[in-house]
């Protein structure tokens, strides 16, 4: 199986930084494209985005590890996120968690040993109104039971 990602490369790391780095908020966005090019923010980047935009590198580090959207290490081909906000919990969210990891055979926050899929806790997903609900490498599905689940866990094992 290939990745979808490539490896980190120094080379291209100085690339998307200077891709961004005269955006208004580039360092959220720097970030978000380093993510989207290695499947994860490595952690050589981030001394790398404070020389680039003049901030200390406690200040880059401050916002990797306020979002929990970003990534110590590589994801899985397949990234799924199981809502675990409030509304969500209420709605049958722990079963459908639980379930998931179950299938998985992982923990949420781990990948599959086969690099596969890469299982996700996210705080909100903004579809309270249909919980409980999950995304599948940024795909959104409300209304989550487990059959729609165990749908989501086998697209994402192909």
């Amino acid at each position: 199986m290939t990745s979808v990602y490539e490896p980190w490369n120094e080379a291209r790391g100085a690339e998307i930084i200077a891709e961004h780095d005269k955006l208004e908020g580039a360092t959220l966005v720097i970030l978000h494209a380093m993510q989207e090019a290695f499947g994860y923010v490595p952690e050589p980047a981030i001394p790398m985005i404070a020389s680039a935009l003049s901030l200390s590198r406690a200040e880059v580090h401050g916002v990797f590890t306020f979002y929990h959207d970003f990534r110590h290490e590589p994801a899985g081909r397949h990234v799924l996120k199981i809502c675990r906000a409030e509304a969500c919990q209420a709605a049958g969210g722990d079963a459908l968690a639980a379930r998931a990891e179950a299938k998985l055979g992982i923990a949420i926050g781990n990948t599959t040993p086969d690099a596969r899929v890469t299982l996700e806790p996210i705080y909100c997903l903004g579809l309270c109104a249909t919980a409980p609900s999950a995304m599948l490498d940024g795909r959104v599905v409300g209304r989550l039971d487990e059959q729609r689940l165990d749908a989501l866990v086998a697209e994402a094992q192909r």
